[in-house]
């Protein structure tokens, strides 16, 4: 499904990630972590052409879309959620669907076919645990609280059918009930054969979902394989938690 093969990139003299390389079927969740700064969202960056690649190569589905631009990238299957949320504020909480609804790729898919676009972004927020009941996908998406934001976040993924999705700490700022509400959604969206891609510090969380794990320092891989195996290695450990874990 994904092969990233190589991939570098430095701002001026800094290193921000170094030669790494993984590859991903479909249906995988791979969990990447690392201590701040370790070159986690610059990878994903990397991936989905917010930034020019120095060095590597991105194979989708056996077309590599290394030079590609993101709107390119997006069309082709792979979408992500941002670490800072950017909703259009004053807008219903539905309405900062439509874009998406209204892609090409989205269009190609059969989603809003016919002026229901309205609905499938309900239905789309409904599945990912707005109430339909209590209004709040009808709310101004500017006065929604953070777990709502999230879900906003991942629901807007979801209306491009995607079949990468990639989640810069999705988890980060939910309370554990709002977050074993999301296991299972992301779940379930596995089991459609979505890929998942996930940034997280939340590791016991991440360990329930994710089948692979991928460890960054100072912008270079130094561990990969199953959760579990991988935290057990002594120079994870030492970056992740420091010399006393």
């Amino acid at each position: 499904m994904l092969a990233v093969n190589g991939l570098g990139k430095s701002f001026g003299g800094v290193t921000a990630v170094r030669n790494v390389s993984f590859q991903l079927g479909k249906g995988d969740i791979l969990g990447v972590i690392g201590p701040n700064g370790s070159g986690k969202t610059t990878l994903i960056n990397l991936i989905t052409g917010f930034i020019e690649k120095d060095a590597g190569q991105v194979i989708f589905k056996g077309r590599d879309i290394t030079k590609w631009p993101a709107h390119l990238i997006v069309d082709a299957g792979i979408a992500r959620t941002f670490q800072i949320m950017r909703p259009f504020p004053t807008l219903p909480a539905y309405k900062n669907l439509i874009p998406a609804l209204f892609s090409a790729r989205s269009r190609r898919e059969g989603r809003g076919k016919f002026g229901d676009r309205d609905m499938v972004a309900i239905d789309l927020l409904e599945d990912v645990g707005f109430e339909r009941s209590a209004h709040v996908p009808y709310k101004p998406a500017g006065a929604l609280p953070l777990g709502y934001l999230k879900r906003l976040e991942l629901a807007r993924c979801l209306a491009l059918s995607p079949e990468v999705i990639i989640c810069d700490e999705v988890f980060s700022g939910l309370s554990m009930a709002e977050i074993h509400s999301m296991i299972p959604l992301i779940e379930r969206l596995q089991m459609r054969g979505i890929t998942f891609i996930m940034i997280e510090h939340r590791l016991k969380e991440l360990f329930r979902v994710a089948n692979k794990l991928m460890v960054l320092n100072f912008g270079a891989k130094i561990g990969e394989g199953p959760p579990l195996e991988v935290m057990k290695d002594e120079n994870v450990r030492q970056a992740y938690f420091g010399r006393e874990a």
